[in-house]
């Protein structure tokens, strides 16, 4: 899952439009079938951002500590 799962996604036409939508007829969401859906998948996102900082953070401390020995 990545983050942006949870927004609609916009093409440029699609934001061009938006321009002169003046009544806002042009909103897209992505919906969730209950609250606890929306709140599994954004906890499982918010999960997956950390997974991800926390490998490139032991990567790196990895590849400095090469260096110094």
């Amino acid at each position: 899952m990545k983050f942006d799962d949870l927004f609609a996604m916009p093409s440029f036409a699609n934001g061009a439009a938006r321009v002169l939508d003046l009544g806002s007829t042009l909103n897209e969401y992505n919906y969730s079938s209950s609250p606890n859906e929306a709140d599994r998948l954004a906890l499982k996102g918010n999960w997956t951002v950390v997974g991800d900082d926390l490998w490139k953070a032991l990567d790196k401390f990895g590849q400095e500590k090469q260096l110094t020995e």
